[in-house]
């Protein structure tokens, strides 16, 4: 029943071979790893306007204008910037990546905390974006927004765990609606006022000034309209999600998202100018300004079904970025393993599935408010540009490589740029909630390596040396089957082949390749060590291991008597805290559990306890 359930949400399970098929071209790429960043847009102008428009009253537009053309002109230095680090870390990982390389693995793990945090505050905040764009055009829905939005929260991750192919034709249609939206709202109300003379008053009073334009408030307008800048990461960290050539692809991308942003966000703090939008609680600027240019027409509900689906298409940028990053953060052992497994559809599912919950906490725990979620986010937003600029800053200056000078002048700019905004970032939005994400980071970088220290551990009391050798002899003369599960050759497995040989002369050690890289270790270290068993390995185009296992329990190829029992031994780390048991994937448990169903087989356990 569930597995009939699961594959009607998501899919039929894909090989691993069908890999390539699911990676992106640049005209599924933009929509996919730049929604985020083409999406903030629709509220990076009302949180400028938000910081002015109460003191200096009707001059706040002129002055958001130039807010947004500094953010311009940061965008690009971005831009530039990143463009080095895909033609360097083409792998993917980012400021993760970057500052772990060229700053350490303090510096790297706190770049990885912070773009953790902001991949989950981006769905969040993308989510309840989405939701204000539909209760501004439909008020009566006010009391349903938290229900609307995990509603809308849930569909996006099934929609993701469906896998990157399918989720870039089902997302990606709806953020092209939106920039073709865009530029016939920009073009026709500049057309409007310019060529037909139209000069509509404002839907709302202005507040009249209480006082004077100041440099600190300038700055504080500026930090509030850097929510613009999210999502331009996303580009560098996901270069493996596109085809080959993926690093040409994904520079283009990441060119056209600069560009899109410039004339989006450029050409709407434009129309603040002409239409006058006023920030309030029920009714977002964007729908103001749609209003004015379209009236109550068909337009303008067009404008407002696109924008929503666009800021909420928004979260697909995290959902396409944070489970690749904790894919390689869990391969680096930072992170759970289980991130680093792929799932049915090919997808980083665990990954997927835990965004989709830590997303609908923030939105509950909130009350689905934008405003109340954005103070949160550009904290960890440029902290992670700020420590990936000083750690490409670092590599040009150590490695001198051909054109290395003007790399180092892009990226030392970048850094300086990004530093500073981050500062005031902190300092404006400190008391407004960003002080808990300078509590958070810590937090989970200390969680971090916690992890490490805990596999390194495990990893130094599973290692086996070529002196430690299985016993010798055999002391019965059975000969019934045995079948040891190996996934890799550590002490643990040697326990087991010892246990099993005090059981029958017929042993055969069993692996189901699900991963190449891992076989071929196994492989080489098999040959090295020679344990006297033969080693069957089965290669699972679905990943899954219990077909593999049965079908070989079930075949001739076992040599044994049909009906015979046969006994599978495997081996368990038994864990003496409880909570390390979250760090890995027990599979050993899931594998006794369908076992047992099988009347023929008799599975014996072997633990091995790791201390503590």
């Amino acid at each position: 029943m569930f597995s009939k359930l699961r594959e009607l949400l998501i899919g039929k399970t894909l090989k691993t071979e069908e890999l390539e098929g699911e990676k992106l071209n640049v005209f599924w790429g933009l929509p996919i790893l730049s929604s985020d960043a083409v999406s903030s847009v629709a509220y990076a102008g009302e949180e400028i306007l938000i910081v002015l428009i109460s003191v200096i009253g009707i001059i706040a537009y002129r002055y958001m204008f130039y807010a947004a053309l500094c953010i311009v002109v940061l965008l690009f230095i971005l831009v530039f910037s990143y463009r080095q680090t895909i033609d360097s870390y083409p792998c993917g990982g980012g400021s993760y990546i970057v500052a772990k390389d060229n700053l350490g693995t303090i510096p790297g793990l706190t770049a990885g905390a912070a773009l953790s945090i902001d991949y989950v505050l981006t769905v969040a905040v993308s989510i309840c974006a989405g939701t204000a764009a539909i209760t501004s055009a439909m008020p009566s829905l006010l009391p349903l927004k938290v229900a609307i939005a995990l509603a809308m929260l849930f569909f996006i991750t099934i929609g993701n765990l469906r896998g990157v192919k399918e989720s870039s034709k089902l997302f990606g249609v709806p953020t092209y609606l939106f920039i073709v939206s865009c530029v016939v709202l920009i073009v026709t109300g500049i057309v409007k006022h310019y060529i037909f003379g139209y000069s509509p008053a404002p839907m709302y009073s202005v507040p009249q000034a209480a006082g004077d334009i100041t440099l600190f408030l300038f700055l504080k307008a500026f930090a509030s309209g850097c929510t613009a800048l999210s999502g331009v990461e996303a580009v560098s960290n996901g270069i493996p999600n596109f085809k080959a050539p993926s690093q040409k692809n994904a520079k283009a991308v990441l060119s056209l998202l600069a560009f899109l942003v410039l004339f989006i966000f450029g050409g709407l703090s434009f129309l603040a100018i002409i239409y006058r939008p006023v920030p309030i609680a029920d009714v977002t600027v964007f729908a103001q300004i749609a209003q004015q240019v379209f009236g109550k027409s068909i337009m303008f509900y067009t404008m407002q079904v696109t924008t929503a689906l666009i800021l909420v298409m928004a979260a697909n940028t995290a959902y396409a970025g944070l489970p690749l990053l904790l894919s390689i953060m869990a391969k680096d052992g930072y992170a759970p393993r289980q991130f680093s497994q792929r799932g049915k559809r090919l997808s980083f599912s665990n990954g997927i599935i835990v965004l989709g919950a830590a997303a609908a906490m923030l939105i509950i725990l909130f009350k689905a408010d934008t405003h109340l979620l954005l103070p949160l986010y550009a904290v960890g937003v440029f902290l992670s540009f700020t420590l990936s600029q000083v750690g490409m800053f670092l590599k040009w200056k150590r490695s001198r490589t051909l054109g290395w000078k003007h790399k180092e002048f892009i990226n030392g700019l970048g850094a300086v740029v990004t530093f500073i905004t981050v500062i005031l970032i902190g300092i404006t939005k400190f008391f407004h909630g960003a002080w808990i994400v300078c509590i958070v980071i810590p937090l989970l970088v200390y969680l971090m390596v916690k992890i490490k220290q805990h596999y390194n551990k495990i990893a130094q009391q599973l290692k086996l040396s070529l002196e430690q050798r299985p016993n010798e002899g055999v002391t019965t003369n059975n000969q019934q089957h045995v079948i040891i599960l190996v996934g890799a050759l550590n002490k643990s497995f040697l326990k087991a082949l010892n246990c099993a040989r005090c059981l029958s002369q017929n042993v055969v050690a069993f692996h189901v390749s699900t991963d190449a890289e891992a076989t071929e270790k196994l492989e080489r270290k098999w040959e090295e060590y020679n344990p006297g068993i033969p080693l069957i390995i089965k290669h699972s185009s679905y990943r899954d291991i219990m077909k593999p296992l049965m079908n070989f329990i079930e075949s001739e190829e076992r040599a044994s008597k049909h009906g015979e029992t046969v006994t599978v031994v495997i081996s368990q780390y038994v864990i003496t805290k409880w909570w390390h048991n979250l760090l890995h994937n027990q599979t050993a448990y899931f594998i006794k559990s369908m076992l047992y169903k099988n009347r023929n087989v008799a599975v014996l356990t072997v633990p091995y306890i790791i201390k503590e």
